[in-house]
């Protein structure tokens, strides 16, 4: 079973969040092949990544993402990590983010987000889904349902520790990059360009 949440709504993970591993799952529907110039196949595809920004109890912040081979730690601090990156859209697993629920007491706060990496600024034809899979609980999907905006990166939803357990809100707001969204959050990093 799965809750699909509305914008602005707020869940809470159970209990038993903390005893396991909570995973964090980005899927999206591959590009499809188009005629260009000349009748040659023009590959359409989106390279969605995803992402996290995470800030423990004691102050410190992490950036979790592909750019910057920043993929973080499950055994020690962040607690967070990123598998790897799926560069099309094939992967049938999609990219995920996975928490370590027995150390999850130390993490403040998380802001779990997405951006187009290569492709054009198309979330409807990128279709994409987060799904929030923990034990003891329902799965939880926020889907990428607002489609307007030209900007490539959207911050998906927040992760707040509310008293040992883990509070989940649909955000999808969209942003030119990654020093606008952490402004818009208060998270303080310094940004300079980066590749994969």
């Amino acid at each position: 079973m799965a809750v699909e949440l509305k914008k602005g709504q707020k869940v809470n993970l159970s209990k038993t969040a903390v005893s396991g591993e909570i995973l964090i799952n980005l899927n999206w529907s591959q590009g499809t092949a188009k005629k260009g110039l000349f009748g040659l196949v023009k590959n359409q595809s989106i390279d969605l990544d995803l992402g996290a920004f995470v800030e423990l109890n004691d102050g410190t912040k992490y950036v979790i993402q592909a750019l910057g081979n920043s993929f973080g730690s499950l055994k020690s601090a962040p607690y967070v990590a990123l598998d790897g990156d799926d560069r099309t859209g094939e992967a049938a697993g999609g990219e995920n983010i996975r928490v370590n629920g027995r150390m999850s007491a130390n993490i403040k706060r998380m802001l779990v987000y997405t951006f187009i990496y290569e492709g054009a600024a198309n979330w409807q034809q990128a279709d994409a889904i987060v799904s929030i899979k923990y034990t003891g609980g329902d799965d939880i999907i926020v889907r990428m349902d607002e489609y307007g905006s030209a900007q490539k990166m959207c911050a998906i939803a927040e992760i707040v520790n509310a008293g040992g357990s883990m509070a989940v809100e649909k955000l999808i707001r969209f942003f030119n990059g990654h020093p606008e969204m952490d402004s818009a959050f208060g998270w303080g990093f310094r940004w300079t360009a980066g590749r994969k």
